[in-house]
């Protein structure tokens, strides 16, 4: 009787292993990977992390274009300009990180800089350009071009009265310019501001266009060339 019992025992035992065994286990497997998504989904919120990039290596337009306005808004908040939206992020995200570097006379780090050196860099690392290293030679290389066509980009030259070339700086926007002064380094001002809007002289765009302003007249050519002739970096 009791080898009965236990062989029943036995075969019982055997029976539900096999069960166990063969049971399927997507259920379990479904139920388990609901809170692992969740998770995933509640740190991405949170951590604002970007989308997954897909495998052929294009990111989803809509992530772009949020990603590049969060960008554009960062720049007009810190530049203090309107942005459309369509302006070059390398030249505003340069300018922006070159701002309160100190000025230094004939240098051109981020440790300091001079009105030259500070163009000379930004133009070297936005658009792979090598310009001349002052500010009165730089505008015999320019196109000159109206105030009221300036774009960002543009250089703008001040120079006291009739006297020569002193001062360049890179245009932003609603008169706003970048440039290194010698009273505060790296910063934006207004042209609209009394000193600058007084000293101003000219709007250039840089161009392979010769090595004078078409538009220059030859009395300007004349006067230009005498400026280069005395050019010194500042």
């Amino acid at each position: 009787m009791k080898n009965l019992l236990l062989s029943c025992l036995a075969a019982a035992s055997l029976a539900l292993s096999f069960c166990f065994d063969k049971m399927p286990d997507a259920p379990a497997s479904a139920g388990a990977s609901a809170p692992a998504l969740a998770e995933a989904s509640l740190l991405a919120g949170l951590l604002g992390s970007r989308a997954p990039t897909p495998p052929n290596g294009d990111e989803p337009a809509t992530v772009t274009a949020s990603r590049d306005s969060l960008a554009y808004g960062y720049y007009a908040q810190t530049l203090g300009v309107h942005l459309a939206h369509t302006e070059n992020q390398s030249l505003l995200q340069t300018i922006t990180n070159w701002l309160g570097t100190p000025y230094s006379y004939g240098a051109n780090s981020r440790r300091g800089t001079d009105c030259s050196g500070f163009v000379t860099q930004v133009f070297k690392k936005v658009y792979g350009i090598t310009l001349k290293r002052s500010s009165r030679s730089m505008f015999s290389t320019v196109r000159r071009v109206a105030r009221m066509d300036m774009k960002a980009g543009d250089l703008v030259f001040f120079r006291h009265g009739k006297g020569a070339i002193y001062h360049v700086g890179i245009y932003l926007k609603d008169g706003k310019f970048a440039h290194a002064a010698c009273n505060g380094g790296v910063m934006v001002s207004s042209l609209h501001q009394p000193y600058y809007q007084h000293n101003f002289y000219a709007a250039g765009r840089v161009a392979d266009t010769g090595p004078l302003s078409p538009d220059a007249t030859p009395a300007e050519t004349a006067e230009l060339l005498s400026a280069a002739a005395d050019a010194r970096p500042e």
